[in-house]
């Protein structure tokens, strides 16, 4: 099979290079893969790495295509790609991940055996072994602050509602489409909810491993959080059964902090003071819970607990704010076209190869 391999990156530079040597690392047939490398307009080295990947290896793959996504987005850049595929398998990972050597092969003999969708656990790493950094690692490995996806957390094949990093049959978007460019952060949790209700399901398998680098920096993670949870307000305007209630429960806990702080001011602390104790109950059993299964202790994970309300604090609030501005966004309005345009070309260009 023809695998078409995707990354999108913009200013990328400090990490993409991992990403292109896993790549070379492949145990997958080199001729068998065409590389599309895209570049959202990086303002550093991220377009000139990509050419030189090109200049240096487009001989050793199928081919490679460095790419240009002017609308700078994710899923604009993966449309950009789309538009070129010509693959039997496409996948795309982010340019801050890298893959274990038998990932594509993984990947392809499940297509091969007759799933459309499929991936493996995406486990996170650290750049740098220090305290600090893993007090990082374990807020975003926990399921109380990484979150409650299979990807993360499932220990088993099974079937799932989403993965990351997966590996589609090229008839998968030339029966759904391209990615919504309205969503800047949001487009796997729309797209995949698209494909679920044309009827195809996620293949879980624990045999294909990726590697996603954590945020190194306390502020790049709430950023991350805060921008997550702003995106997830504004799609509710456009998909909301795309995503869980799960998804929610950050915005349920700041909404309901404001509503008994306000209760409080007014003379009736009582609903303010309780909901502070069950969340700080909840908070240290989770620690607990996560020091428990790092099997090793070190005086800085006492202040996971802090951490956490961080975390939940940025997310709940980039929900709450997403939502007051989803009044004001006009472009949950406007459907976007993009969709149907991919999956005319791809169609097109599947009936030309046949």
């Amino acid at each position: 099979m023809l695998v078409s391999f995707v990354i999108v990156a913009y200013n990328a530079g400090k990490n993409i290079l991992d990403a292109l040597k896993s790549l070379l690392n492949q145990d997958y047939n080199k001729k068998d893969i065409e590389v599309f490398l895209v570049d959202s307009s990086s303002s550093d080295n991220t377009k000139q790495i990509m050419c030189d990947y090109k200049e240096q290896y487009e001989n050793v793959f199928n081919k490679v295509y460095v790419l240009d996504n002017p609308k700078k987005t994710l899923p604009c850049g993966w449309n950009v790609a789309l538009r070129h595929v010509s693959g039997d398998v496409i996948i795309r990972i982010d340019a801050h991940a890298v893959m274990s050597e038998d990932f594509i092969s993984n990947n392809v003999k499940l297509i091969e055996e007759g799933e459309k969708i499929v991936g493996g656990p995406c486990i996170s790493i650290i750049d740098e072994n220090n305290e600090w950094q893993n007090l990082l690692l374990m807020s975003e490995e926990s399921m109380f602050g990484g979150g409650i996806a299979a990807f993360r957390n499932a220990g088993k094949n099974k079937y799932v509602n989403t993965l990351a990093y997966a590996a589609y049959s090229r008839e998968v978007f030339e029966s759904v489409g391209g990615y919504d460019e309205r969503l800047t952060r949001t487009e796997d949790n729309e797209m995949h909810y698209r494909m679920r209700q044309a009827g195809y399901k996620f293949c879980f398998n624990t045999n294909i491993r990726s590697f996603h680098k954590a945020r190194n920096s306390l502020k790049g993670m709430v950023r991350q959080k805060f921008l997550n949870g702003y995106w997830i307000g504004l799609t509710m305007g456009v998909c909301p059964k795309c995503f869980s209630i799960y998804h929610l429960v950050p915005f349920a806990f700041v909404l309901s902090l404001i509503a008994t702080l306000i209760l409080a001011l007014l003379g009736f602390p009582f609903l303010f003071l309780l909901l502070i104790l069950l969340y700080a109950l909840c908070n240290i059993f989770m620690s607990v819970l996560s020091i428990i299964q790092k099997n090793k202790f070190s005086p800085i994970m006492l202040l996971l607990p802090i951490l956490f309300f961080i975390l939940h604090i940025s997310y709940g609030l980039g929900t709450l704010i997403g939502i007051v501005k989803l009044v004001f966004w006009k472009e949950k309005e406007i459907p976007c076209q993009e969709i149907i345009n991919v999956r005319n070309v791809l169609k097109e260009k599947g009936r030309c190869n046949e």
